[in-house]
Parts: C-alpha cells; sequence; structure tokens
C-alpha cells in the first residue's frame, strides 16, 4: 500500500519513507500484556494517535474520544469472556463512524455499515440485467454494452478487479461510435487506486488537481504533514472525447470515491443518482497483544479545495430509483442518463 499510494501520486518514495520514521520516532510503544485492559488500552492508545480524522468528526457530529474512553473503559473486566472483549472493542471503533475501521478476529469482524445501510440502496442488480442483457462484452473487470439508442453503458463493480490499457483501449474504441456515455459505479465498494486512476485518465485531456493528501507525522489529532497536491494527467492512449454520466450512489465507497472525486472535475463529467460513501481515508493497519488485528484510516485526502470527502460526495443532480420503475424492471438512474446524454435533460 505505501508503493502505491507514492506511485500514484508521484511523491517520492524516499519521503514517504522518512515521514513514517518521523512519525513511528514520535510515537512511545507502550508495552501490554494480553489481558482485557491491555487490549483495550492498546486499541485506544492505537487509535488515539494514529487515526486521521478526529478533528472533522468532532466537527461533524461531537465525537470526543476520551468521553469514549471513559465511557467503554467501565465495560472492561479482568474475566470478561474474549467475544464479549470483541463486541465492547468493535462497539467502540464504531463510534468513529468509519466504514475503512474494523477489528478482525478468527472468527468475526466488527465493522460499520451505516454509512449505506441508513440510505436506499438506488441499485438492483436484477433490473441491470434488463439493460445488460446476455450479450454485453467483458474487458477484464469491466462489463459493457451499446443501448438501443446509440448510447454506451460500461459497469464498474469493483476497483479491485484488474484492468489494462489494452482493456480500455478496446473498449473506448469499440463505444467511440456511440453519443454519450454511462459510467456506472454503484455498489463499486473501492480496491486499488491505481485502477481507478487509470481509468480516470482516458476522460480528460489536460492534466488536473483533483485533491490532495496528508499523512500523519506524530501521535497529536492534529500532527499531520503538508497538504500534497494530486494531480490526475490524461493517458498517452484512447481517450473518451464525449459526455459522460457518472452513476453513483451510496455504496460507492473508498477508492470508488476518490474516483468520483477525480471525475468531477472533467468538464464532460456529470455525476448523477445519490451521494458516495465516502470513505477518503487511506487505510493502516496495527495488531493488539492477543493478535486481533485493527484496520483505520490513517491518511485524509480531500477534494482540489481542501473540502473534506470522507463523508461522501453530492451528485451534480439527484435521482432515485422509483418503486414504480423498479416494478416495471427500470432502473429510474440509468433512464435520466440516457436523457440527459441526448440532450433530453
Amino acid at each position: 500500500m505505501k508503493s502505491l499510494l507514492y506511485t500514484l501520486y508521484n511523491i517520492k518514495k524516499g519521503m514517504f519513507i522518512c515521514s513514517l520514521l518521523l512519525f513511528a520516532s514520535c510515537i512511545k510503544e507502550d508495552s501490554y500484556e494480553n489481558t482485557p485492559q491491555d487490549n483495550f488500552e492498546a486499541l485506544w492508545h492505537i487509535i488515539d494517535q494514529k487515526y486521521c480524522f478526529f478533528e472533522y468528526k468532532k466537527q461533524e457530529y461531537g465525537l470526543d474520544w476520551n468521553e469514549v474512553y471513559d465511557r467503554y473503559s467501565k465495560l472492561i473486566t479482568p474475566d470478561m469472556p474474549t467475544k464479549g472483549l470483541f463486541e465492547v472493542l468493535g462497539n467502540m471503533l464504531a463510534e468513529l463512524r468509519d466504514g475503512h475501521t474494523n477489528l478482525y478476529a478468527n472468527y468475526d469482524v466488527a465493522r460499520y455499515w451505516k454509512w449505506y445501510e441508513d440510505y436506499p440502496a438506488n441499485f438492483n442488480d436484477s433490473i441491470q440485467r434488463n439493460y445488460l442483457g446476455t450479450d454485453y462484452k467483458i474487458a477484464s473487470g469491466l462489463k459493457y454494452k451499446i443501448l438501443d439508442d446509440n448510447i454506451a453503458y460500461v459497469y464498474y463493480e469493483s476497483f479491485s478487479d484488474g484492468i489494462g490499457n489494452g482493456n480500455l483501449n478496446d473498449m473506448l474504441l469499440e463505444l467511440s461510435f456511440c453519443n454519450g456515455l454511462i459510467l456506472d459505479v454503484r455498489n463499486n465498494g473501492g480496491g486499488l487506486l491505481t485502477n481507478s486512476t487509470k481509468l480516470a485518465e482516458r476522460f480528460t485531456n489536460e492534466k488536473v488537481l483533483t485533491g490532495y493528501i496528508r499523512h500523519k507525522t506524530g501521535p497529536g489529532h492534529t500532527d499531520f504533514s503538508t497538504p500534497e497536491p494530486v494531480y490526475t494527467s490524461p493517458s498517452n492512449q484512447i481517450r473518451w472525447q464525449k459526455k459522460v454520466a457518472l452513476l453513483t450512489n451510496r455504496r460507492a465507497y473508498s477508492s470508488t470515491n476518490d474516483f468520483v472525486n477525480i471525475m468531477r472535475q472533467f468538464s464532460n463529467v456529470t455525476v448523477i443518482g445519490d451521494r458516495t460513501g465516502g470513505g477518503s481515508g487511506l487505510p493502516f493497519s496495527s495488531e493488539l497483544p492477543n493478535g486481533w488485528s485493527v484496520r483505520f484510516s490513517a491518511s485524509p485526502m480531500f477534494g482540489p479545495n481542501m473540502e473534506d470527502i470522507e463523508f461522501g460526495i453530492e451528485p451534480d443532480i439527484q435521482v432515485e430509483m422509483t418503486s414504480e420503475d423498479m416494478q416495471r424492471g427500470i432502473d429510474t438512474i440509468i433512464e435520466y442518463a440516457r436523457a440527459y446524454l441526448k440532450g433530453m435533460k
């Protein structure tokens, strides 16, 4: 992940290593035993010193990590069962409201999924099959088809599914005679930033400032590096020159959230659908004395105006799937995008 981040953002590897060493030297690693109390202390302090969104979430909903310590420490007892401890620690992490923050044991994963569970799905894979049919084409992780009104439809289910320049060249050449392109990343929970960037580079003809990234440099909640600008440059291969409707919903998360942030900076792209799920913190992992691992957001990413995108990105045009359309097997968001690309919206 370290080399991935800095390959992606063209920041010298040596600078990254130095920043990590500086951060490590600023944090005193306490010695903990494998007891309920020490596992609790270790987890609380790992998050306290290395998590990256404390100030933002204090502002957004009043998160007070010290108050969280006081409240949850009262639930820890010397003889509590292992699964009871796991539940308490998982609930404590949920106070961060962060889908990138998880506790891993052999038998379960503590997670926070309310970032999408409390919202309309705005996607139905059974209805989507009405548009893709059975004769769609597949280019690695991309599914694509030319709809009957000469609008291209491309679905990317996960940025964990690799794509190469050959895949993109062949697909864009196949779709080049279409009047517009629908790029659907709904329910794409993220994956590799290299894949999302490789795809985004096909939709711009110039180098564009698309955001900033910072890194923790010490244990304090505000100990961060100077923001590093992130640019997206055009691919030197086939690029799309026509209008794009980018479809989003709450389950567009993590690197998909970053992809949407990049794409919305391009003049030929319009984001249609629902707010993304967020997840702008790049994750890091650590371990508790009992062997459980914890993943958490460690490096915050921002939009080009240094705006926070941790809790998601609003679409340019808000469109919800209606129950009436769904009963008829129609995707309201796809239909709106088709009309928009044809100049009817």
